[in-house]
């Protein structure tokens, strides 16, 4: 089960997007980190600033869950490397939303674009 279309179009115009990875224990969420989210081709992605150094992101694909806060809504996730083939898409979304930003550059960057994560909702029973 994905998103679905209200949840993308509200978090796609959302500008509040906070992302908590899994700590280690895989039980508890780490400190909510601020971050850019953008809709692509129906599915939700995310870049770390810092690169593949960035603790969100080694924690991300490490635990491979967590939780996100976004548009009013709070998500239990699934987070998975994004496929390198669509970084040009996602630098496009990414342009569109954020173009006012002096952040976009670092954000279409080779080190962000090695730091893209899909994001997906948890499957509930």
């Amino acid at each position: 089960m994905g998103w679905s279309n209200s949840e993308l179009e509200r978090i796609a115009v959302a500008d509040d997007f906070r992302i908590a990875p899994l700590r280690e224990d895989g039980r508890t969420t780490g400190t909510p980190t601020f971050i850019w989210s953008v809709v692509v081709e129906g599915a939700l992605y995310v870049r770390a600033y810092s690169g593949p150094g960035s603790s969100w992101f080694r924690a991300a694909l490490q635990q491979k869950a967590g939780q996100i806060s976004v548009a009013g809504m709070t998500r239990d996730v699934v987070f998975d490397a994004a496929d390198p083939a669509l970084n040009d898409c996602i630098d496009e979304a990414y342009r569109a939303k954020y173009g006012h930003s002096r952040y976009l550059a670092p954000m279409v960057s080779e080190r962000a674009r090695a730091a893209t994560v899909r994001v997906a909702p948890a499957e509930t029973d």
